[in-house]
């Protein structure tokens, strides 16, 4: 049975590999398409845009790596069934439980690689895949210039402080309309506004232009005005970005400290975060019932051959990417639990794999 668990296992990584290097091409070549234009317009270095290409790579296979996975598994093993291999190994004596063994080693290879990627490569990758994108093809909704931040970064007791901003662009440290506020028993004590706030790097302080300050009085409030001030606020730039944004960049033990730190201050926002953080793991576990439900719907030979297993591997496919997606954004939207909500798809797809397998065996 080792030659034939060798045999298996390399067509499950060779053709999981070729899916990757068959669609990536496409991709590239669609975002190219769209953005050759903006690119040309801007005079982009052909370095930087290479590097965009290396980043959008590994984003795009992470993004639809379970699409991937699943129909590279669909693929292969239809054309085992279609070939007569699966009844002929099947008919040797060997049991359907003996034949997934393989096919569990690849989704464990596969996981693994999968972590890796999503604790330490994906973030570096998503912060440059985002970055070229709002520094040299500014007009995408899907950049961090149409969004504003409203966002309580300390709650001690009765004490809240407060911030807003909007269009803050993370490569020059440089936002619009900003906001502090300083709250006690629920009652405002200080409120600034600046019509810009820019930080500085080497002294760790912010630079506020147009500066104006309201401390609020018992009988009458105190107001300090300034084109041009420096201070210390109790914030990083992190704190200005989207929490999606931000979440997506940072390596695993950065987000768990950076998901403390916001659960300390009473962050409202910390499910967003959270989603990411459950998803790091809950995406290779999913290697494995995709694994599952993909052999035990494609096992069998049918009489429309590989293309009726491929529809219906498409489908199951699409459906479980709209419960992950679906149930991210409830988590993110509602009260629901983000680890509930994050591994619930994983939990109805691991019982349709357990009916499958069953029926499979039989």
């Amino acid at each position: 049975m080792k030659i034939i668990d060798k045999y298996i296992l390399k067509r499950y990584l060779v053709t999981f590999s070729v899916m990757l290097i068959m669609f990536i091409p496409i991709g590239i070549t669609i975002d190219v398409s769209e953005k050759v234009n903006k690119m040309i317009e801007k005079k982009i270095p052909l370095k930087d845009i290479l590097i965009y290409y290396g980043d959008f790579t590994i984003y795009f296979a992470n993004l639809l790596f379970p699409i991937f996975l699943f129909l590279s598994i669909i693929w292969f093993t239809s054309k085992l069934a279609n070939n007569t291999e699966i009844i002929a190994i099947l008919s040797s004596g060997i049991s359907f439980t003996r034949f997934l063994r393989p096919f569990i080693y690849g989704a464990i290879i596969v996981s693994i690689f999968s972590l890796i990627m999503g604790f330490f490569l994906v973030p570096k990758a998503s912060k440059g895949f985002n970055d070229f994108r709002y520094q040299n093809l500014k007009g995408n909704t899907q950049t961090r210039e149409t969004s504003d931040i409203f966002r309580q970064i300390k709650k001690e007791g009765n004490i809240e402080e407060n911030i807003y901003v909007s269009n803050f662009n993370y490569l020059s440290q440089t936002g619009f309309n900003f906001t502090y506020e300083l709250l006690k028993d629920n009652k405002l004590i200080e409120k600034v506004n600046a019509n810009r706030i820019r930080y500085d790097e080497v002294k760790k302080t912010y630079v506020l232009y147009n500066y104006n300050k309201r401390i609020v009085g018992i009988d009458n409030d105190q107001l300090i005005k300034s084109e041009k001030i420096t201070i210390n606020y109790n914030f990083e730039p992190d704190d200005l970005t989207p929490v999606v944004y931000v979440a997506e960049t940072m390596t695993i033990g950065q987000l768990n400290r950076f998901i403390n730190k916001e659960r300390a201050r009473g962050n409202a926002n910390i499910n967003t975060y959270l989603v990411v953080f459950y998803k790091k793991f809950s995406l290779p576990v999913s290697a494995f019932i995709l694994t599952i439900i993909a052999v035990a719907v494609s096992s069998m030979k049918r009489r429309g051959g590989m293309g009726v297993n491929l529809a219906i591997g498409i489908i199951i496919a699409f459906v479980f990417i709209f419960f992950d997606k679906v149930f991210g954004t409830l988590a993110e939207k509602s009260s629901i639990p983000a680890f509930i909500a994050v591994w619930l798809p994983n939990f109805v797809f691991g019982i349709l794999a357990y009916y499958l397998l069953r029926n499979a065996k039989r």
